[in-house]
């Protein structure tokens, strides 16, 4: 990093709270450095309150942009200049362009997540889809799987901030997507469990089991995963092995995933965004699935 760095190196940031976890300075970096380029990938612990400034900060440093996430990835929109058309459909942004002063917004989550099923060779095309949570990363995640060709989809949200999005996603991908999505009240465990186990792939999009609740799922009894079959998607990656996962694991299932293969696919999409390059992704997995990275 030392050799890389002059007076010509470019920041990237990542913004979000808490952050500390984040994998992402790892990938971004390594890449950075494979390919000779002079960028800098720095996390930030920015929340709601703070992140007006940090935003008005990439203008101000000339950073060439950054990485949002929870909890702030619909509250940047109005910071912005432009969004592009997936982030206006799905009403967040996790990728921010800094194009001389001008902030466009994107959305890669919802990328970054059908395309890590693709890589280990999960097919949810034409499948039923439980997904759990509606916020910046589940919005992305369900319009992006409804887009490519999803069948069904059952979503779960608590009768929260969240849940007046959640009904958006619904209208939203009903009106504009051949997938049929209907929205539920997470609060109802019987259907929670029901819609569950009617479906190909379960996904829990939400931050339980991430710090500060490592020891939380929404799903603690294994007797709700029947299906050998199914498949269990956590997008939280650290801890590596969730909760919801042990649960899973218990059960007997054999397709059961984190959320580290979406995030390096994510975190590739942004990085053709800010370099024009594309991450030397196999190089990336190696370093991120490697025993001793973890």
């Amino acid at each position: 990093m030392t050799e890389r760095i002059d007076g010509h190196t470019l920041l990237i940031g990542l913004m979000a709270y808490p952050i500390r976890h984040s994998m992402s300075p790892t990938m971004h970096n390594n890449a950075f450095a494979k390919l000779g380029l002079n960028y800098a990938y720095l996390a930030f612990e920015v929340d709601n309150d703070t992140l007006p400034s940090a935003i008005q900060s990439i203008r101000t440093l000339d950073m060439r942009g950054s990485n949002i996430s929870m909890p702030n990835k619909q509250k940047v929109i109005p910071l912005l200049d432009k969004l592009d058309p997936a982030a206006e459909m799905v009403g967040a942004v996790n990728t921010v362009v800094n194009d001389d002063g001008i902030l466009t917004g994107y959305t890669t989550d919802g990328i970054g997540f059908m395309k890590s099923l693709d890589d280990e060779g999960i097919d949810i095309r034409g499948q039923k889809m439980t997904l759990a949570g509606a916020g910046g990363a589940g919005t992305a995640i369900a319009v992006q799987a409804a887009l490519d060709g999803v069948k069904e989809m059952s979503i779960f949200n608590q009768h929260d901030a969240e849940w007046e999005n959640a009904k958006r996603n619904v209208k939203l991908i009903n009106e504009k997507t051949d997938c049929h999505a209907t929205l539920h009240e997470l609060e109802d465990r019987d259907d929670f469990k029901k819609e569950i186990q009617s479906s190909f792939i379960y996904t829990d999009s939400t931050g339980v089991g991430m710090k500060p609740l490592e020891d939380k799922t929404l799903v603690d009894d294994p007797s709700w995963f029947n299906n050998p079959d199914l498949v269990v998607f956590d997008t939280v990656y650290a801890p590596r092995e969730t909760k919801l996962m042990k649960v899973a694991k218990q059960a007997g299932l054999k397709h059961v995933f984190n959320g580290l293969g979406m995030m390096l696919e994510q975190g590739a999409a942004a990085f053709k965004l800010w370099t024009n390059k594309d991450m030397p992704v196999d190089y990336i997995r190696h370093i991120l699935f490697d025993d001793d990275a973890k």
